[in-house]
């Protein structure tokens, strides 16, 4: 019964919170309960937090919940406005419904973020550590790399890549990848100075450990949590950098329902019929909003330092 249940969370609640954990399992889910009540009481973390959940749930639900096909063409209904019976946010110059392609767009914005929070911050990472474990000339090289990388805005160097690369989605992709990874590497490095002379180091190295095996098992861990914060907070500039490259017609190519490429197709309207441009730019403004608020909200729970201040 119900009785039965609370009794079950109580229990539950009790053994995440206990101060003496009796295995490593234990004291890790102790710390992510911990992290999200912390998480929970701030209230932007968790307005950001609902904005991308939601935009998870409408990436997945799109063919579900969209009420028309995003691609099929009707010029009898061109650019009819918000409110139009059947086409809530409006139709665009093709007469393709606004809302149905901003649903769709949601999948190739999810996709993006997805690709480039998989590459950069792995890419950036590996060289921050070895950087800083290594030192030296290594350390040097690998930092003026960084710095040749830092040097350039992004946007222009995504677009020189993409000019290079030619356009498309995943060509997108490389070059946002590739233009977002110094900030990590610069990250990682700073944490791995900090770490790298500390006594439980030096222990694993008395033991025989290999550099690779110290910097993936010991090193790569400290250095998470603040990349993980980097990456929720860099995914706002992403998804401005994506849809800059679509806009200018480098990235996802029409048909497609990108973002960026919406608000490109809608400007010479802009005036006369202002939501063909309006709702995508209102759907990159809250998602980018979303990923800011929820990144500065995991920097208070996962960073002890700001915590602490």
């Amino acid at each position: 019964g119900p009785g039965h249940e609370g009794a079950h969370m109580t229990t539950l609640r009790a053994w995440l919170t206990d101060q003496n954990p009796a295995s490593r399992r234990q004291a890790k889910l102790g710390q992510m309960w911990l992290a999200w009540l912390r998480i929970r009481r701030n209230r932007l973390a968790m307005a950001g937090l609902i904005i991308v959940g939601i935009l998870f749930l409408v990436a997945l639900l799109a063919p579900w919940i969209a009420p028309h096909d995003p691609f099929v063409q009707n010029l009898g209904n061109r650019l009819k406005p918000p409110g139009t019976p059947g086409y809530w946010l409006g139709t665009d110059d093709f007469g393709r419904d606004i809302l149905s392609r901003i649903i769709h767009g949601a999948r190739i914005t999810l996709y993006i973020i997805a690709l480039v929070a998989v590459t950069a911050p792995v890419l950036g990472l590996l060289v921050g550590t070895v950087a800083g474990y290594f030192g030296g000339w290594i350390d040097a090289v690998l930092m003026r790399l960084t710095d040749i990388f830092l040097a350039f805005p992004r946007l222009i160097l995504a677009l020189a890549l993409v000019a290079v690369m030619g356009p498309g989605i995943e060509n997108a992709v490389l070059a946002i990848a590739l233009t977002a990874w110094p900030p990590y590497a610069r990250v990682a490095r700073a944490e791995t100075l900090t770490v790298r002379n500390s006594d439980y180091i030096a222990a694993i190295r008395l033991q025989g450990a290999s550099a690779p095996r110290i910097i993936a098992g010991h090193v790569v861990p400290m250095c998470l949590p603040s990349v993980i914060i980097r990456v929720t907070l860099d995914m706002a500039g992403v998804i401005l950098i994506a849809a800059g490259l679509g806009f200018l017609g480098l990235g996802v190519q029409p048909p497609l329902p990108e973002w960026g490429l919406m608000i490109s197709s809608g400007r010479k309207f802009l005036f006369e019929q202002w939501w063909v441009a309006t709702m995508p730019g209102l759907a990159i403004f809250l998602v980018s909003l979303g990923f800011n608020l929820l990144g500065d909200g995991l920097r208070d729970v996962l960073d002890p330092r700001s915590a602490s201040r």
